[in-house]
């Protein structure tokens, strides 16, 4: 797979009589005319939000966790209308998440440039359960987002989300500087130390120098996400506090000098969404600065749309963006622009997160939007599809032993950590139908494939085609809820040939349904099991452990994914081929 994958302008050609015509709606950069930004910008799971301006075009990379190609990058000219360009880790010399744990792996990236090459920074975690996180933070540089990108450089690994500020312009020096937070496991000690600072030499790649401790945080504490900006005669240090849930908010503090002290905004949190429970944007904090051209400020956040108040947030952490501006006396306050939209509540002088936030000027770019229907028939992988844990290789995926189908060859369990032969994308609003054409010939149990609602190893509902020895070829409903296996409905045969999967999603219930693959169009789909409560794929189902410490014993920050799967546990790779998939909208993104 080349990085990153470019989406393709056309739709995807026909030629399947049973195939589905493609729809005109999609999640990831729907069609509008211009108008203001609609958030979240980029819906489903895109969190912790790097924006970066180059020229005239705006990225923004968004942590992918176990999931790969790693570090998900999205464009735009206008900061209004988005393109998935798929991800930027796609070689295992670059990252390696085999047997990382569920919700570790990539976090928090850093996309930056100067001297004519981007630089990535990136974490990547094995473990953050209980007191400890291990991690190893790194750097990679390439002229362009397409690569090649160089071997990662190690960066300092005290703790996560580790970024770059380069301190260019008039008023700076040129030299870069690595920012990141520290760790603390000992009991006696709150666990989110504070950000360090220290000196990054871009041409020998390492750090050097005096390591700084320039900020420990306000009592919001749990400090993280730091980044670094230089504005009017100002060093300005952003951080993310409050934790990642309901308390999430942005914090700003301020030095004249760049190792500091610095000093906190005193009329606190410059966002936030903690106690508004009605707000439709949840969670907001972990944010990320860019101007244009003409001076206008807009800062990119992760947000998150539960079911109900404070309730499930299927959909994971989102991006959304706000219009931001500086006060005469220096801080940074939300664009008191006039209608804005707080769904009800009353923003005037609040931190709270808009829906819709008025455009920079600058002239509409719209994107066309991405076909709904994939029928496999292109070289790679589209950008909008994701791989668990391990990259896409022949020995295991393939679009050309069978052109115009996805081969997938049959890898370890849904519980697994390591080598599961899994694509999925993205679940980007509450009201959804995906549909897929599977042809396999499983010959023991111990064969499966099939279409998956997949949140974690642990979390999972699974439609599926199977052996049973009494009764041959027959789908099963599978349903792993924290580790716990049931079936609820029986076995159903099915005869030889293709069949179609589907699953409709609607707020919290989800429901599979099949049909016989051979003359599809004129059959009826039919439901297989119960409808099963997908509030339980969420980030807060996921997270178990004390909040008090700060220590936990699993999290959840990753977002429900739509796959499609095969498993041989009998070693034997057993194939499982899939016509096309499609993925459709029913209601409000």
């Amino acid at each position: 797979m080349t990085a990153p994958q470019r989406l393709r302008d056309q739709d995807l050609p026909g030629g399947h009589p049973t195939a589905p015509a493609p729809s005109r709606r999609s999640a990831a950069a729907p069609d509008r005319a211009p108008g203001p930004i609609v958030n979240p910008v980029l819906t489903g799971f895109h969190p912790d939000p790097s924006v970066l301006r180059v020229g005239t075009d705006y990225y923004i990379a968004t942590s992918t966790f176990e999931w790969l190609p790693g570090v998900t990058v999205h464009h735009s000219r206008d900061l209004v209308h988005w393109r998935p360009l798929g991800g930027l880790l796609d070689e295992e010399r670059l990252v390696d998440l085999v047997g990382r744990p569920d919700s570790g792996g990539v976090w928090a990236p850093c996309l930056s440039r100067t001297d004519g090459l981007f630089h990535l920074v990136y974490s990547n975690v094995t473990n953050l359960s209980g007191a400890y996180k291990d991690v190893r933070n790194y750097v990679v540089t390439a002229p362009d987002l397409a690569g090649p990108w160089s071997d990662p450089a190690p960066f300092p690994s005290h703790g996560f989300d580790p970024s770059l500020f380069h301190d260019d312009g008039p008023d700076g020096d040129g030299r870069s500087w690595a920012v990141w937070m520290e760790w603390d496991h000992r009991p006696d000690r709150h666990p989110f130390a504070g950000i360090l600072l220290q000196e990054w030499d871009r041409a020998a790649r390492r750090v050097t120098g005096p390591l700084h401790r320039v900020f420990s945080g306000t009592a919001l504490a749990h400090t993280e996400a730091p980044h670094l900006y230089r504005h009017d005669g100002w060093y300005y240090l952003m951080t993310a506090e409050g934790g990642t849930g309901w308390q999430h908010a942005v914090t700003v503090a301020r030095s004249r000098t760049l190792a500091g002290p610095y000093e906190a905004d005193p009329a606190g949190p410059m966002l936030t969404s903690a106690g508004h429970a009605g707000l439709p944007l949840q969670k907001a904090g972990h944010g990320s600065l860019v101007s244009t051209p003409a001076g206008e400020w807009y800062l990119a956040h992760l947000t998150a749309r539960p079911l109900t108040p404070l309730g499930a947030c299927v959909l994971g952490r989102e991006t959304a963006i706000q219009k931001v501006e500086w006060t005469a006396d220096g801080w940074l306050r939300l664009a008191d622009t006039p209608g804005a939209d707080t769904d009800g509540v009353d923003a005037k002088g609040a931190p709270l997160p808009r829906l819709t936030v008025p455009a920079p000027d600058l002239p509409p770019a719209p994107v066309p939007a991405p076909p709904a229907l994939d029928h496999f028939d292109a070289a790679a992988l589209g950008p909008l599809w994701s791989t668990l844990r391990r990259h896409p290789h022949p020995s295991w995926l393939s679009l050309t032993e069978r052109p115009g189908r996805l081969r997938l060859r049959g890898g370890e369990s849904l519980g697994s950590t390591h080598l599961q032969s899994l694509v999925a994308r993205r679940q980007q609003a509450a009201d959804f139908t995906f549909t897929t054409r599977l042809e396999a010939e499983p010959a023991s149990p111990l064969q499966m494939s099939g279409l998956v609602h997949y949140y974690n190893s642990v979390l999972w509902h699974y439609l599926h085609l199977s052996w049973d020895d009494g009764l041959g070829r027959v789908l099963r409903v599978g349903v792993c809820d924290q580790g716990r296996y049931t079936e609820p409905a029986g076995p159903v045969p099915v005869g030889e040939g293709p069949v179609e999967l589907r699953l409709e999603g609607r707020g919290a219930a989800g429901r599979f349904f099949w049909r016989d693959g051979a003359g599809a169009a004129a059959r009826a789909w039919r439901p297989l099991g119960p409808a099963l409560d997908v509030s339980r794929l969420s980030d807060e189902s996921a997270t178990t452990g004390d909040p008090a410490t700060g220590h936990f014993t699993s999290w959840g920050f990753t977002g429900a994914f739509l796959g499609l799967a095969a498993q041989d546990l009998t070693g034997a790779g057993a194939p499982a081929d899939f016509g096309w998939a499609e993925y459709v909208e029913t209601g409000p993104a």
